[in-house]
């Protein structure tokens, strides 16, 4: 059964392939930076959130092992996927509801196609990151290898969620405002433009179970020249694992619905 679905995958390739790029030529229609905008926002945000920090609210950076710029540019760039990806993958069947009518294709090829192009995007944006890293003089290490294990899970994550939110949405959606919301509380426990080194007790443990807080302290990690946290990272793999399962078998049980809503 599982060749089965990897065979039919395959074949609607191209398809795939015609909806990413579809999805990157609407992002950036009518704009002159084009996709050039993807490296010069992260590069103003990083600037404008360390001058903050640092300079206008007086917040030390000392004791990290990154600079405090490469530090912040780490959790916004991971951070602006997962939350640009679940967003663009939850609007994606009633955002291709005249195609779904009329051609007849793997339904989750539309969440997935649009989780897709929000990450080529944002592995074209992680030029910053080296460039940035670079200049201030973080020195490569072998550590830097395991960056792969982040990045690769975060997408699953991003499409898990993007898939379940993508199922509601068609039924209510009214989720769109909620997951703004819920997307703010997300940013605000991951530690993006602070460190968790200034609280204790119970609001720890919010961080630490939050799964994209893992991921971008393993990212981090990698390019802090040091190993990740094994037991965090295993507990953001299967929870970006079982979310996408998750997904997949809530919008496989309602995917028939999908015509009478859209």
């Amino acid at each position: 059964m599982s060749n089965a679905y990897i065979k039919k995958f395959i074949s609607y390739r191209h398809l795939t392939f015609e909806l990413v790029k579809k999805g990157i030529k609407l992002k950036y229609r009518k704009s002159y930076l084009g996709i050039l905008w993807s490296l010069i926002e992260p590069l103003l945000t990083m600037t404008v959130l360390t001058i903050v920090f640092t300079r206008l609210l007086g917040r030390s950076a000392k004791g990290l092992e990154i600079p405090f710029a490469v530090y912040i540019l780490i959790g916004r760039l991971m951070f602006s996927f997962f939350s640009t990806g679940t967003k663009t993958a939850m609007r994606s069947i009633r955002s291709n509801s005249t195609i779904i009518k009329k051609v007849y294709a793997p339904k989750y090829l539309y969440p997935f196609s649009s989780a897709l192009y929000t990450y080529v995007i944002f592995l074209i944006s992680l030029i910053d990151l080296f460039v940035v890293s670079v200049c201030m003089g973080v020195k490569p290490s072998w550590y830097m290898l395991q960056a792969f294990i982040p990045l690769i899970l975060i997408f699953f994550l991003t499409f898990g969620i993007g898939m379940i939110l993508a199922t509601i949405d068609v039924f209510f959606r009214d989720v769109e405002y909620i997951w703004d919301v819920l997307s703010m509380l997300i940013m605000y426990t991951s530690a993006i433009f602070y460190t968790i080194r200034r609280f204790d007790g119970w609001i720890l443990y919010v961080f630490k179970f939050n799964p994209i807080y893992r991921l971008i302290e393993g990212f981090r990690d990698a390019f802090s020249g040091q190993p990740m946290h094994p037991y965090g990272m295993l507990y953001a793999g299967l929870f970006s694992l079982g979310v996408t399962l998750f997904g997949f078998f809530i919008f496989y049980k309602r995917q028939d619905d999908f015509i009478l809503h859209i």
